[in-house]
């Protein structure tokens, strides 16, 4: 096991399927290795950019085994945790520290609008029965639960409970977390419109989903706000743009998924009921996709 530093870049990574439904576990590698080889502090299989809600169970845990002999370099991965009951997250993070990970993102329970206790209840009950280190993921935008200040009171008893995953689309929410909690939680960005922000304001990382596609100018953009190099993350920064706010869609999957397969690193096949993208929806996409391939900055040595 790798201990997760809960800093850096960590890709929320995509899983590649074939025209057939069926994992494409080669492209997986190959963007597994394209983000180590970019210098990625780990990796998250099994989010909801890896479509894990239509995967069963044994296919994560496959992709799990497979991601850990694929890396061409040892790198921490996270598996997500989004269930319905507290009795389903528990066995499945039982079943990922069998299946080799090295950490959790969990989120709030799925389905049910459970109430503030109700949640902390849900989390502790997950980080009391593992040794994995956890990062919460807080996104009331698109999960309708958010894990307050106060609620982090509560979690901040659980020591393996570490980390948040900031997706609550509020940018002073970091500054009220480190006024809050000073160091005792490690703050990561997840959601890339917002990344250039948040590393302002101190977040420790940045859990990215066009990092898929473009890891090298995600890679960049962190380290160089994290060397006070401000203008030239800028100048990046301004660039991906319009490709980061593929990340702010209902389709980010199907959005994503094109950006990586136009630079190598995924296919576009999704799976169901997800379709892929077709028509004018496609070639408006794909306009922004190219458009960003056609003018990429070139990079600074760091």
């Amino acid at each position: 096991m790798i201990q997760p530093a809960w800093e850096g870049v960590y890709p929320a990574m995509l899983t590649p399927f074939t025209k057939d439904d069926a994992i494409d576990f080669e492209m997986f590698k190959i963007n597994v290795n394209a983000q180590l080889d970019a210098g990625v502090d780990g990796l998250v299989v099994g989010g909801s950019l890896g479509e894990a809600s239509t995967m069963l169970a044994e296919e994560k845990w496959e992709l799990l085994r497979y991601c850990k002999t694929a890396m061409n370099r040892p790198a921490p991965v996270i598996v997500n945790i989004a269930e319905q009951s507290t009795k389903a997250a528990i066995q499945i993070a039982k079943d990922a520290v069998a299946n080799g990970a090295d950490g959790l993102m969990v989120l709030p329970p799925m389905r049910y609008k459970a109430d503030d206790r109700e949640t902390v209840e849900y989390f502790k009950a997950i980080a009391a029965t593992t040794d994995l280190t956890i990062m919460i993921y807080n996104n009331p935008y698109d999960y309708k639960i958010e894990v307050t200040p106060a609620m982090f009171e509560e979690l901040a008893k659980m020591p393996t409970i570490v980390a948040v995953k900031e997706s609550t689309r509020d940018v002073s929410n970091v500054t009220r977390m480190k006024n809050h909690f000073g160091d005792r939680f490690k703050i990561l960005c997840g959601v890339d419109t917002l990344a250039l922000e948040e590393l302002a304001l101190g977040v420790d990382g940045w859990i990215g989903g066009l990092v898929d596609a473009f890891p090298a100018e995600t890679v960049a953009v962190y380290k160089l706000m994290k060397l006070g190099r401000y203008k030239e993350a800028l100048e990046i920064y301004r660039w991906f743009l319009p490709l980061l706010e593929l990340d702010i869609h209902s389709k980010l999957v199907q959005y994503i998924k094109l950006a990586a397969t136009q630079t190598g690193l995924c296919t576009p096949y999704v799976r169901a009921p997800r379709l892929m993208l077709e028509g004018q929806e496609k070639e408006a996409v794909l306009a922004i996709i190219n458009k960003g391939i056609a003018t990429r900055p070139a990079l600074p040595v760091l």
